[in-house]
Formats: structure tokens, C-alpha cells, sequence
């Protein structure tokens, strides 16, 4: 008899394995954090733990593509949810600006946590505001605490207000300090091999934030380290202006020349390429984070998804900012990614397996791990989520799992699954420092919006 495994997830309504493999009735072996093998009913091997699907939908695990997790300190900040993109940063920034390293410990075990709940089981976050140093560190150390996958991006901001920029000084750097945390985040935190949990990526923050000689001299040290690159390109009409008065060119070309346009880079937004440069980004095989919610509620535009994916970008999903989606659900920007691509497109643009493709697959093109993300083949890591909606909601969906998984709900993940160890069980958070983390994020977040 072979010796049992880990962890056996059975007894699925649906299980999803990728985009085209689902088994009715399935299961997932977990062995030391990978998928072991997965099956129908009737060939379940013993196991160690079981977690029961019965009645639900089992998928890979979601990603996250771009997000700003601090940004939960300013959640649905009044003086600013109304304004344009560069109205609701400037309102921001000077809040940002009281960021320290237990501000960021703390939202980030907050919002891990959150994603989680929504099915989220591996993100990146784009921490671009440094008004003290090691604030990345302590993001990584809150997805250690938790065993949460993570790939932190060194965001940066060194263009303030006095030198033509958006931001305060008080959160910007100088290139020298930019360039020298970002290699030293690499040596310390970034984890090349297969499996990791925490991986490093560099990430200047936009156009309008830094200068022309940084974004080089990032690609250039990505290069050397064989780490990605992240940045927000062509996400407004106003950075389309700012290139052309600044650089003299339109957003896809300064980043060209600047050394960008490589397979080594994903994008967040990309809404307003025009066609040629949609396919030179295609070309190169950039990658972009489609962020639904943040540019529906700030009104600045959607991606061309479905043109995206016909050239062959790889395209995934992105919840983006706390502060400007104000959730960090990754079923909701699935949800989302569904309505807007049919929206744009018609009826037949986008499916529910179109959308679970993105979030999934897509999403983990984006970060570089297609071949151990995003799929629950024998050999992935074992990152997986059990779904619950509620019976009610599910009253009447009798013919397609997947698509009632995503048109019916609300969902919510009933077991998040990371690395073979269950962080979410019966819909709830297993993380003994939530508590302490929930009550120190209220204290943080009430004195950063001068509430106290």
C-alpha cells in the first residue's frame, strides 16, 4: 500500500484542475506542499488530514497581481473616493507620509488575511511610499508569520512636488537610496527557487514619479539579479500629457526606452495603449495586472482585455489599491473582470472560464510561475481554494458549476489552501495574531486619518 499523503482534499461538486481539465467529483493529494496527483471518485489514497468539498467548487488558488496593501489604513477615505486619479493621490500622500514599520506589519497581516478569505493564495504588492526605511521588511515578515506567498515589489518614488512630480518629498528618495534597499532587499528576501514563498521584484512607481535615469538603472539591476519588473503604465489620459510635456513621447515608448519592454515585466492598468502599442507590448511578451474595480470607481477607463489576450499578453487580476477598490477580494475582481469583458465585448467576450483563467493562469504568467502557479497539475504547488456560497444563492444553478461559482454569490472561500497548509477553514482566517492585528490597525488607521 502507498504511504499516505498529506492532505486530501475530496469529494468535489466541480473540481477545476485548469483551464481544461475539471472533474466532477474530484480530489486533490497534497505531499509536501505539492499536488501529488488529483482524480475522480472511487481512487481516493489515504491521508493524514482530509478537508471535505462535498456540494462545493474546488479551484487553484487566485493571484493577485498588483495591490498596495497599506493602503487599507485609508480604506474608503472620504475627502478623496470623488476625485480624479491625481486628485485622490495628492489628497492621500501627506497621510502615507506617517507610514513606519508596524504601520506596514500591520496592515499587511490585515490584509493578507482579507485575501485569503477571497481565494487569494499567492499576491504581489507595489510598496512605493518610503517615509522610513525597511518597510518592505516588514511586509515579508507578516507573510512569513502567516505562510502566506508573497512577492514583495520595491516600489519607489524620487520625482516630488519641486522637482515637477506629484508626490511630497517627506515619501519620495533620492535614486542612490532607491537603488541601494533595492539590492538589498533582493539579497535579503528573494527566494529564486521552486516553491518559494517570498519572492522580490523592483518597482518604480510610475512616469510622473521618478526620473527617466532610475527606471534604466532599475532594469538594468533586475537584469543583473534575474529578478521582474512592475510599474503602473498608461493607466490616465493625464500621464499620456504628462510623457509627451516631460519625455516627449507617449507612455509605451519612454518605457521602451528605458529598457522595459521585456518578458521580465508586468504592467498594472495599461488602459489607454493605442493598437501598435498593444502589440509591441505583446511582442515582448509584457505582461499586465487588469484591475476591474479600482479603474471603474475612479472612472479613468478599462483594459482591452479580450484584444490583450488575442495577441498573447499574458493578462491577470489585480485588486489593486485598499484605498481605492476599499475590498481585497479576488473573487470580486474575477466577478468584475467578468462583467466588464462582457460589457465591452458582447455576450460571447468573456465566459466564467475566461475570467477563472486570468485570475489564475494568466496572473501567474505575470509573476514568471506558470509552471508551478495557477494550475493544480501532479507537481504545482498545492495552493487551492474550496468555495462556499450559500444555498440560497445557488438555488436553481444546476447546469454549469463554474459559471454559478461566479454569476451567483456572493463567494467566499469556505478553505484557502497555501503550500498544502489550510490558513482558512470553515470561512474563517486560521491565524492566532488576527485579534491583536485587527485592534493595532484601528489604533494606526484612526491617528493617520486624524480621527483621534
Amino acid at each position: 500500500m502507498p504511504p499516505a499523503v498529506d492532505l486530501l482534499v475530496k469529494d468535489a461538486e466541480l473540481l477545476v484542475v485548469d483551464g481544461e481539465r475539471e472533474i466532477p467529483g474530484g480530489w486533490v493529494a497534497v505531499t509536501d506542499g505539492r499536488v501529488a496527483a488529483v482524480g475522480g471518485p472511487g481512487a481516493e489514497p489515504e491521508a493524514r488530514s482530509t478537508v471535505s468539498a462535498a456540494g462545493r467548487i474546488v479551484t487553484p488558488g487566485l493571484i493577485n497581481t498588483h495591490h498596495h496593501i497599506y493602503q487599507n489604513l485609508t480604506r474608503s477615505y472620504a475627502p478623496a473616493v470623488n476625485g480624479s486619479l491625481f486628485d485622490w493621490l495628492t489628497t492621500l500622500y501627506p497621510l502615507w507620509a506617517a507610514l513606519d514599520e508596524e504601520a506596514v506589519h500591520v496592515s499587511a497581516y490585515v490584509g493578507m488575511a482579507e485575501l485569503l478569505m477571497g481565494g487569494c493564495t499567492t499576491s504581489s504588492d507595489h510598496l512605493y511610499v518610503h517615509p522610513r526605511p525597511h518597510l518592505v521588511d516588514a511586509e515579508i515578515r507578516a507573510a512569513r508569520d502567516i505562510g502566506f506567498r508573497f512577492h514583495a515589489t520595491r516600489g519607489s518614488m524620487t520625482r516630488s512636488v519641486e522637482d515637477g512630480g506629484l508626490p511630497p518629498r517627506s515619501v519620495t528618495q533620492t535614486e542612490d537610496e532607491v537603488l541601494a534597499d533595492s539590492e538589498r532587499l533582493i539579497k535579503a528576501h528573494h527566494d529564486p527557487r521552486p516553491g518559494a514563498l517570498v519572492r522580490v521584484a523592483l518597482a518604480p512607481c510610475s512616469p510622473f514619479s521618478v526620473t527617466k535615469e532610475l527606471m534604466t538603472a532599475t532594469a538594468e539591476l533586475a537584469e543583473r539579479y534575474d529578478v521582474r519588473l512592475h510599474t503602473h503604465l498608461a493607466e490616465d489620459r493625464d500621464e499620456d500629457t504628462y510623457c509627451l510635456e516631460t519625455y516627449g513621447c507617449r507612455p509605451v515608448e519612454y518605457f521602451e526606452d528605458t529598457g522595459w519592454l521585456s518578458d521580465r515585466s508586468w504592467v498594472a492598468h495599461c488602459i489607454h495603449p493605442n493598437d501598435a502599442e498593444l502589440r509591441r507590448l505583446a511582442a515582448a511578451g509584457v505582461g499586465v495586472a487588469h484591475c476591474p474595480s479600482s479603474n471603474m470607481l475612479i472612472g479613468g477607463g478599462t483594459a482591452r482585455v479580450k484584444e490583450m489576450r488575442e495577441l498573447g499578453l499574458p493578462v491577470g487580476i489585480g485588486c489593486d489599491g485598499s484605498a481605492s477598490t476599499d475590498h481585497a477580494s479576488l473573487w470580486m475582481e474575477t466577478r468584475g473582470a467578468l462583467l466588464l469583458g462582457r460589457y465591452r465585448g458582447g455576450p460571447g467576450a468573456m465566459t466564467a472560464r475566461d475570467a477563472l483563467d486570468i485570475a489564475t493562469r494568466g496572473s501567474a504568467q505575470c509573476l514568471g510561475r506558470a509552471d508551478e502557479l495557477g494550475h493544480l497539475r501532479p507537481g504545482a504547488c498545492a495552493d487551492l481554494v474550496v468555495w462556499d456560497l450559500h444555498e440560497v444563492a445557488l438555488a436553481g444553478a444546476l447546469s454549469d458549476p463554474v459559471e454559478a461559482w461566479l454569476r451567483c454569490g456572493p463567494a467566499r472561500a469556505w478553505t484557502t489552501v497555501v503550500g498544502g497548509r489550510v490558513l482558512v477553514d470553515r470561512g474563517e482566517p486560521v491565524l492566532p495574531g488576527l485579534r491583536d492585528a485587527l485592534r493595532e490597525h484601528g489604533r494606526i488607521a484612526r491617528s493617520m486619518q486624524r480621527l483621534t
